[in-house]
């Protein structure tokens, strides 16, 4: 894998990482103060985020499957983190918005 095309994958995993999560924070606020809709708004939004973190992982894995080698860094590193940590948080947000959702109308799930 060329080393710009290394780069560009990377920075895209930390770019679209850290918007997920970003959106993700702003749907926990939003859902705290009671606006569902724009809440879950911000959640398909990171997960689009997300799905653009996974085609630059994939790109990566894919190269280095058919051969290609793909050099070790830091950076690479920091890059893998921002995504796995992003997905983590951004599945944490939909809980979040889940449960303030159950609090403020009620228990609609049938689980009590």
């Amino acid at each position: 894998m060329e080393q710009n095309e290394q780069l560009e994958s990377i920075m895209g995993l930390i770019m679209h990482g850290g918007t997920a999560k970003s959106h993700a924070v702003e749907a926990i606020a939003l859902a705290k103060e009671g606006n569902f809709a724009a809440a879950k708004e911000k959640l398909r939004i990171a997960d689009e985020e997300l799905i653009h973190t996974h085609h630059a992982q994939s790109g990566m894995l894919t190269k280095e499957a058919q051969g290609q080698k793909i050099p070790f860094s830091l950076l690479l590193v920091h890059g893998q983190d921002h995504l796995m940590t992003s997905i983590t948080f951004v599945d944490l947000a939909k809980e979040i918005v889940s449960l303030y959702e159950q609090l403020k109308y009620g228990n609609k799930t049938g689980c009590d």
